[in-house]
């Protein structure tokens, strides 16, 4: 029998509070290869906190992270897009010649591998202002900024809670490539229908593991 792979991520017993408030109870978690995993729960579960802890962006109280591989973190309302600066300027500056041919080639898109074609794939006319974008475009180029370096783990916190149907179905064709690398995903929903696409469930409730 093959041995099991290492994982790319994996907390051991952390947790956290805020104040008086227990956010996260001593919680076990691990990410493998190729694995996509979702999070539910009702709101103040502690699926927020656990992926930030998981991410590096919140330090556990107690309990460590194991993280041998670059991680990138989406926290939910993220946005790498200033609204108010002219978005193809900020691209620019954010995305090196070299990452934009890898980024096109991860998108499954046909380009010079410039930064010029992935602006266009993105939507982004002339010197448009960031905030102009249609959200499900801006979110989108959120997702391709935080795939800049390869990161092996990707961490969401509801990257699609703002989009209609089709823009969640063409973010997840990005997303989904990530694990098909040999990566890994783990990714907060309150769309029961985005469930299909994880390999594993885990429900928190009150700050516990509960599934």
């Amino acid at each position: 029998m093959a041995a099991e792979a290492e994982p790319l991520l994996a907390a051991r017993g952390v947790s956290r509070r805020f104040g008086d408030r227990v956010a996260l109870q001593p919680t076990d978690l691990e990410l493998r290869p190729r694995e996509t995993l979702a999070l539910i729960g009702p709101n103040g579960a502690g699926k927020s906190t656990l992926l930030a802890l998981l991410g590096g962006t919140l330090a556990p109280l107690r309990g460590d992270v194991e993280r041998p591989v670059r991680a990138a973190v989406l926290p939910q309302g993220a946005d790498a897009l200033p609204a108010d600066v002219p978005a193809v300027a900020f691209v620019r500056a954010q995305v090196p010649e070299g990452e934009a041919r890898r980024l096109l080639g991860h998108f499954g898109l046909e380009g010079g591998g410039d930064v010029d074609a992935l602006l266009a794939e993105f939507g982004l006319p002339g010197d448009a202002i960031a905030g102009e974008l249609s959200v499900g475009n801006r979110q989108r180029l959120n997702v391709a900024i935080a795939l800049l370096g390869s990161p092996q783990v990707l961490l969401l916190d509801e990257p699609t809670a703002s989009l209609d149907p089709e823009q969640r179905a063409r973010l997840w064709r990005d997303v989904v490539a990530v694990p098909a690398s040999g990566g890994a995903v783990c990714f907060v929903t309150q769309h029961h229908e985005e469930l299909a696409l994880a390999d594993r469930v885990l429900e928190l409730q009150d700050g516990r593991l509960v599934a």
